[in-house]
C-alpha cells in the first residue's frame, strides 16, 4: 500500500537530525515506494548532505523526496497543506498547529507519530510503540529506535552490509576511493577516521599516536572537533587538503564528504572515531573497531546512555578487552588522559576486529526502521 508520509526536522546539531531523517526518507522512497515529503527548517545545512539542492529554492525534489522548507518563526506561519496519512515528528520536534489541525480533521486522522532519540537502555523496549492521547482526538506513538529486536531497529539499507563487505574485499576499490580523496597512507600505517565533538581527551591521544612505534593516518573531516585539533597542532587554521606529521601520526584534513562517501570512508579505516547517532549507527554497519563520542549533558547523564550501550556491545568479548573498551570509553567521554586506555585497546586489537564484524552481523539480522514504520503503519490501519 503506497500512503504519504511527511516527515519534520528542526535542524539543531548540525548534520546529525538531518542525517538521520534525510536517510530515512530516501530508503521510504526507493525501497517501500512511499510518498514521502521532508520538511526541513535550514536548507544551508541540508544541501551539505545534498549539494545538488538549492537552499533558496522552498519547494524541490531529490531521490524521489519532495523537500520542502520549513518556517517556523512567528512572522513566517506554516503554509496550509494537507496532512499526510503518516506524520513522524522527528527527535521531538514540535508541529505547527494548523498543521496538527488538518490531521484531525482527515476522514481518517493521520498516523502520528514521534520518532525519539536511539538509546539502549532497558527502559526503551517497554516504551516503543506506546500511545499518547493528544488534542483533537489524536493519538501520538512512541517509535523508538534500538538495538533489540522490542524496538524499531536501526537506519540500514536494504543491500548495505553485502554492498560493504563487497568493498572491503577489494583492495583496488579501496584504493581508488582514498585516491580521490586525495588519501595515501603510507605502507602499513594504520588508517583511523576522527568525528567528534569538542575534547579534552583529544590532545592526550594524540600524543599516545604520535609516541607510538606504529604509523598511524588521521582522517579528519571538518566538524567540532577543529578547533582543538588546530590548537594541539599550533595552528590558527586547518584548510581541507592539510596534512601535519608528529612522529608516527599524519594528521589530514579532509573535504565534507556525502553520506555515501562518509559510510565508504569508515569502512577504508582500521578505526572509527564517531559521534552522535547518525555516524554512530553507521559505524557498527563498517564492522570495524570504533569509539562512541557520545553528546554530553547535563550531569553526565550521557554516562548512563553510554553504559547501556556497553553493556549489549561488550556481551561475548573476554573479561581483559571488555575492560579495555570501556575504560578507553569511558576516558574519551569524561575527557581523561587516553594514553593508559589507548595501550591497553591495542593489546586487545584481534579480538575486537572480529567482535566489530559479528556485532554487525547480529545486528543486521533485525528488522531496519524504514520496514518497521511501513509495517507499524499497515498494522495501525
Amino acid at each position: 500500500m503506497r500512503a504519504s508520509w511527511d516527515i519534520f526536522c528542526s535542524v539543531i546539531d548540525n548534520f546529525g537530525d538531518i542525517g538521520v531523517t534525510w536517510r530515512l526518507a530516501r530508503q521510504l522512497v526507493a525501497e517501500h515506494d512511499q510518498a514521502v515529503r521532508l520538511w526541513v527548517d535550514d536548507l544551508e545545512t541540508f544541501c551539505r548532505l545534498c549539494p545538488q539542492a538549492n537552499p533558496l529554492e522552498a519547494r524541490q525534489v531529490h531521490a524521489g523526496v519532495t523537500v520542502q522548507r520549513w518556517l517556523q518563526h512567528a512572522s513566517h506561519p506554516h503554509q496550509p497543506v494537507d496532512a499526510a496519512d503518516v506524520v513522524i515528528e522527528a527527535f521531538a520536534c514540535q508541529l505547527p498547529e494548523d498543521y496538527i489541525d488538518a490531521m484531525a480533521r482527515r476522514a481518517r486522522p493521520s498516523l502520528w507519530l514521534n520518532l525519539e532519540y536511539l538509546s539502549a537502555e532497558d527502559w526503551v523496549d517497554g516504551c516503543h510503540g506506546l500511545p499518547s492521547l493528544q488534542p483533537r482526538g489524536l493519538q501520538k506513538y512512541f517509535f523508538f529506535p534500538g538495538f533489540t529486536p522490542q524496538t524499531g531497529g536501526l537506519l540500514r539499507e536494504a543491500n548495505l552490509i553485502e554492498e560493504r563487505r563487497r568493498f572491503q574485499q577489494d583492495p583496488a576499490a579501496r584504493q581508488l576511493f582514498l585516491n580521490r580523496l586525495g588519501i595515501r597512507p603510507h605502507k602499513n600505517s594504520r588508517l583511523v577516521s576522527l568525528f567528534a565533538y569538542e575534547n579534552k581527551s583529544l590532545s592526550s591521544w594524540l600524543n599516545t599516536l604520535a609516541a607510538d612505534n606504529k604509523a598511524t593516518h588521521l582522517l579528519v573531516p571538518p566538524g567540532r572537533i577543529i578547533a582543538n585539533l588546530q590548537e594541539w597542532l599550533g595552528v590558527k587554521q586547518l584548510s581541507e587538503g592539510d596534512q601535519y606529521q608528529r612522529g608516527a601520526l599524519n594528521v589530514q584534513l579532509l573535504p565534507f564528504l556525502s553520506q555515501q562517501d562518509y559510510d565508504r570512508l569508515l569502512w577504508s579505516c582500521d578505526f572509527n572515531v564517531v559521534r552522535g547517532e547518525d555516524s554512530f549507527v553507521r559505524a557498527q554497519w563498517a564492522g570495524k573497531p570504533f569509539l562512541w563520542h557520545i553528546y554530553p549533558q547535563q550531569n553526565n547523564a550521557h554516562i548512563e546512555k553510554l553504559d547501556a550501550f556497553l553493556r549489549l556491545y561488550c556481551q561475548g568479548l573476554s573479561p581483559a578487552t571488555s575492560t579495555a573498551l570501556q575504560a578507553h570509553w569511558h576516558a574519551w567521554n569524561s575527557g581523561q588522559n587516553m594514553a593508559q586506555s589507548e595501550q591497553a585497546l591495542e593489546k586487545t586489537w584481534p579480538e575486537l576486529e572480529a567482535h566489530s564484524e559479528a556485532w554487525c552481523t547480529k545486528l543486521s539480522a533485525q528488522i531496519n526502521i524504514s520496514t518497521a514504520l511501513v509495517q507499524f503503519f499497515r498494522k495501525w490501519i
